[in-house]
């Protein structure tokens, strides 16, 4: 569990993927649950036994291995999910892909609602901002917090320690992806830490300086 000010942030590694799952929480124990990507018995334990109210399931991207808790996970919570109006063909396109791995799948039922730039959801005294940052998928979202002293961003795949995601899949787009990231996360102060959808956490500092695909 890591701490930025009032706030909490802690991830579960799920799936064969190794996908980041991330629960984000504030003083009064409202929080989100990002990208649930597998294994839904150790999401829900994991939730529970940290005792977070989660009011909703925020979808940085819809790649198969960061939604496939999804549905059994949204209706045990019964919480709405949101997704970028952009990804929703890949979303839908959930089980096709994680065939192509020989990965069971559960197909989750349609998103409730969108994300769009700027728009911020809110639990308690927690505020979370959406930044659009595609290039690794469409409809790619970051999820930023703000502390006053600290800030924080969940980035999906978009910004890894030493990396950055990857292109190569439908929809991707390199250029598209170094761009995204220059405006939406290198902008951010230093010391914000940045959550990404596979591997531990890093900095916009630390990553300004040494990531090589940045330079």
């Amino acid at each position: 569990m890591y701490a930025h000010g009032p706030l909490r942030v802690s991830t579960l590694v799920t799936g064969p993927v190794q996908e980041n799952a991330v629960l984000v929480w504030g003083p009064e124990g409202q929080g989100f649950l990002i990208d649930p990507g597998d294994d839904a018995g150790q999401v829900l334990a994991w939730v529970r036994a940290l005792e977070v109210q989660v009011q909703a399931i925020l979808l940085t991207h819809a790649h198969f291995d960061h939604i496939g808790a999804v549905q059994p996970v949204r209706e045990a919570l019964s919480v709405p999910v949101y997704l970028h109006a952009d990804g929703l063909d890949l979303y839908a396109q959930g089980a096709q892909s994680a065939a192509r791995w020989n990965l069971p799948f559960v197909q989750p039922d349609a998103p409730e609602h969108g994300i769009v730039q700027g728009q911020t959801f809110v639990a308690g005294g927690l505020t979370l901002t959406a930044r659009e940052l595609p290039g690794h998928a469409p409809g790619h979202v970051v999820l930023l917090a703000s502390t006053g002293a600290e800030g924080f961003v969940v980035a999906g795949d978009t910004l890894f320690q030493g990396s950055v995601g990857r292109t190569d899949l439908p929809g991707g787009n390199h250029d598209l992806l170094l761009a995204g990231i220059r405006q939406e996360l290198l902008t951010l102060p230093d010391d914000t830490v940045v959550y990404p959808g596979h591997g531990g956490p890093t900095s916009v500092g630390r990553e300004r300086g040494s990531n090589p695909y940045l330079r």
